[in-house]
């Protein structure tokens, strides 16, 4: 094992506790970067004005068109509204977990279609999402857009709908192999009988609707509702070493950690089941700095990193230019493709989307400062760009390319910040 020098270690951690380094944010040691991160201070921002929710329509075409287009606006204003926020935060780790939550419980407007009840699970991440996971997923066991999205709301005592108790065992809190069809059929009969309001943006407990009756879940016999139900599949042995595992994944490297590494970020998560607990112990284990571990970055932090490193906001780019860039890559806030969330690792590193990110790179870069490019020779303009994006060092062959755009300092930081030493988080 390898492990990064100070600066290279620090840069790791703004990377994966947050969404990258912004200027100066190298300058401080290790350990006093992760005490920082690790205890966010409370950064409160106005949500978006989405408005009313939108009536759904009847038959009408033009009445459907007509909410269609207010719906497709409120979820602009909303995707912007979050990146502003991972962008400008004082509080990175904050956002990075509402981002991990948001692909883990994975939600999509797509079917739910209610801006409003997209924004309410965000906020629910946001605000537990590094507390214990017994009450952030009791929250989303009850979740309107859950609800909505895993058809929990057609889950009744005389024709219980699997989803949602598939999808929490399976994705959610416990991983393959570790439950029965049978469970499935039980906890499906525990979740029966909640209800979405649309207008007013809450779920509530039908009790005619709700089979109260005893279930055998997991070899435990008794009246499960959906608390109990959370309570019985987190305390299950795998359940920990799961959710560690996830974190692992998304926040560190696409290579698993070694089996001892994995018991000890489960012990540290322990029985109060503290996300922060967990984190704290990720961050202090020696395979943590390796040099070995990599991360691509999937498009979304890689947007939000490049504009923090340039000081750029979203709402200096023209939105839906950019908006059309994220779908371009794969990648729009509030919709992944499906409950298992978006693909990671090398799966963003076609082709294809190595040209969009190019062209997204360039917008961003025809508003940037280059002063601090422009100001050097051109032979030291590749180091001003690696310093102003927080990269470790270039390759030779990364070096070779920019030297034949060193003239040109927009499109030197556009094609360096395309380059593979800034799109996979070493």
């Amino acid at each position: 094992m390898a492990n990064l020098d100070e600066s290279a270690a620090v840069r790791r951690l703004l990377d994966r506790l947050g969404f990258g380094p912004r200027p100066g944010d190298l300058a401080a040691g290790f350990t006093a970067t992760a005490t920082t991160l690790l205890n966010p201070v409370p950064d409160p921002a106005p949500p978006p004005n989405l408005g009313a929710p939108v009536a759904r329509p009847g038959t009408d075409a033009a009445a459907r068109k007509q909410a269609a287009q207010a719906i497709a606006q409120q979820e602009l204003t909303l995707v912007g509204w979050w990146l502003d926020r991972m962008v400008t935060t004082g509080a990175p780790l904050t956002e990075r977990l509402t981002w991990f939550w948001h692909g883990h419980f994975a939600t999509s407007e797509q079917k739910v279609r209610s801006p409003q009840l997209m924004l309410r699970q965000n906020e629910t991440f946001r605000q537990q999402g590094i507390g214990d996971l017994t009450t952030l997923a009791r929250s989303l066991i009850a979740d309107p857009a859950m609800l909505l999205w895993l058809d929990a709301q057609q889950n009744t005592v005389r024709a219980p709908n699997e989803n949602l108790a598939r999808e929490s065992m399976e994705l959610f809190l416990l991983g393959i192999g570790h439950y029965t069809e049978d469970d499935v059929r039980a906890a499906a009969r525990a979740l029966t009988g909640w209800t979405v309001d649309r207008t007013t943006g809450t779920a509530r407990l039908a009790p005619r609707r709700h089979d109260g009756g005893t279930k055998t879940i997991l070899g435990a016999s008794q009246n499960f509702d959906a608390d109990s139900f959370v309570d019985l599949v987190l305390s299950q042995p795998a359940s920990p070493r799961f959710i560690a595992g996830r974190l692992w994944f998304r926040l560190v490297s696409a290579t698993p950690p070694p089996s001892d590494v994995l018991d000890r970020l489960a012990a540290a998560y322990g029985p109060t089941r503290s996300i922060h607990a967990l984190l704290t112990a990720l961050v202090a284990e020696p395979s943590f700095i390796d040099s070995a571990q990599t991360l691509v970055k999937q498009p979304v932090e890689w947007l939000v990193g490049l504009l923090r490193a340039l000081g750029i906001r979203p709402d200096q780019l023209p939105a839906k230019a950019l908006l059309a860039g994220l779908r371009a890559l794969g990648q729009v806030p509030f919709e992944p493709p499906n409950v298992g969330g978006w693909p990671a690792d090398t799966a963003w590193l076609t082709t294809s989307a190595a040209l969009t990110r190019l062209h997204l790179a360039e917008l961003v870069s025809a508003k940037a400062d280059v002063t601090s490019i422009t100001k050097v020779s051109t032979s030291a303009r590749p180091e001003a760009v690696r310093r102003l994006l927080g990269v470790d060092a270039w390759t030779a062959r990364t070096m070779a390319a920019l030297a034949k755009v060193t003239d040109n300092p927009r499109a030197l930081l556009a094609i360096a910040a395309c380059a593979p030493e800034y799109t996979v988080s070493q």
